[in-house]
């Protein structure tokens, strides 16, 4: 059994999911349901926090690929903070850095959104 899990909390109007674990083709589709959810609730504005996981796969990474245009599309977007260099390597290597904003802290992430509004 792979070890992963997802929470979402609110802070100041932006949606915050914190993955724990490995984020691969198994584990994948729980994060799915999670955007999902948000769009559903029309919560466009997302923050994922990075913390405690431990892997990602190109199944992971998929999952942000097909949910950021919806989010842009109705104002929000889809930003990273708390990486591990190690993780963050795989999303330099793929060229994410161009296409995603990156925090250090999920505090600083989430004061981004909230100057735009």
């Amino acid at each position: 059994m792979v070890d992963f899990n997802v929470e979402t909390r609110e802070n100041s109007h932006v949606n915050v999911v914190n993955l724990h674990g490995y984020l691969d083709a198994h584990t994948a589709p729980e994060l799915e349901d999670v955007f999902t959810k948000l769009i559903d609730d029309r919560k466009f504005k997302v923050v994922v926090n990075f913390e405690n996981l431990a892997y990602i796969s190109s199944a992971g990474l998929g999952v942000f690929m097909a949910y950021v245009e919806t989010m842009r599309e109705n104002n929000g977007d889809i930003k990273f903070s708390n990486m591990s260099p190690k993780i963050y390597n795989i999303f330099d290597l793929l060229g994410f850095p161009l296409l995603y904003e990156f925090y250090k802290d999920e505090k600083e992430a989430v004061q981004k959104f909230n100057e735009k509004s």
